[in-house]
C-alpha cells in the first residue's frame, strides 16, 4: 500500500475521474473525461429531495477535440447525466466557448475568462486540468511512439516547456542532464 495505514474511519464521499486519450481517423486528438461524485449516505437538497446512497450527485462528461500539433481546441462538448440542481445542465453548452484556445501556458486562466463564475460549472472547469494533462500525454504518445508500442523517435530529448516544471525536470536534475545529452548531435571526427 502506497500510504501508511489509516486510522479507523468511515467513507462518506467518492469522487471518480476517468480520462481517455484517443487519436481519431482524421488525426485529431480526442479526450473523453468523466467525473462522478457519490455519497455513501442518503441526502437531499432543494431540487433533489432525496438522493439515495450510491446514486451520483454529479455525473458529468467532457469530450474535447484538439489539433495534434498545437493542441488547439476544435470542439468541446459536455453532458451532465446527474447534477445536484435542475438548472446545472444549462452550463454544458457553454463548453463550446473553449474552441480556439490552445492547451499550454495560460490555458486555465483563459478558461476562467470564458467560463468563470456564473458563466460555467465549477465541476466541469475542475475537470479541465486533468483533461489538459491527458491531452499532453496523448500528444506525446502520438508523436513519439508507434501504435504497436515501439518508439518512433530515437531521442525525443527534453520537450519544450518541461524545464523547471516539476522536481524531475529541475534544470540541475540528473534527468534533465540525460535528456539534454540525448539532444546533442554526436561529435564529428
Amino acid at each position: 500500500m502506497p500510504l501508511p495505514s489509516a486510522s479507523s474511519r468511515r467513507l462518506l464521499h467518492l469522487r471518480d475521474i476517468q480520462l481517455r486519450g484517443y487519436v481519431r481517423e482524421d488525426g485529431q486528438i480526442e479526450i473523453d473525461a468523466r467525473m462522478t461524485d457519490v455519497k455513501t449516505y442518503s441526502a437531499g437538497n432543494v431540487d433533489r429531495s432525496m438522493i439515495p446512497a450510491g446514486e451520483p450527485v454529479h455525473d458529468m462528461w467532457i469530450r474535447m477535440t484538439l489539433t495534434p500539433d498545437e493542441l488547439e481546441i476544435t470542439a468541446c462538448e459536455a453532458a451532465m447525466d446527474f447534477t445536484p440542481y435542475g438548472i446545472c445542465p444549462q452550463a454544458a453548452p457553454k463548453m463550446e466557448r473553449l474552441v480556439g484556445l490552445k492547451i499550454g501556458k495560460g490555458f486555465l486562466k483563459a478558461v476562467s475568462l470564458r467560463l468563470g463564475g456564473v458563466e460555467g460549472c465549477t465541476h466541469l472547469r475542475e475537470l479541465l486540468q486533468p483533461v489538459a494533462t491527458t491531452a499532453y500525454q496523448t500528444q506525446y504518445s502520438l508523436l513519439n511512439h508507434a501504435f504497436d508500442g515501439s518508439r518512433q523517435q530515437d531521442n525525443p530529448g527534453l520537450a519544450p516547456g518541461l524545464l523547471n516544471s516539476c522536481h524531475a525536470y529541475e534544470e540541475t536534475s540528473p534527468v534533465v542532464a540525460r535528456l539534454l545529452a540525448q539532444e546533442k548531435p554526436p561529435a564529428s571526427n
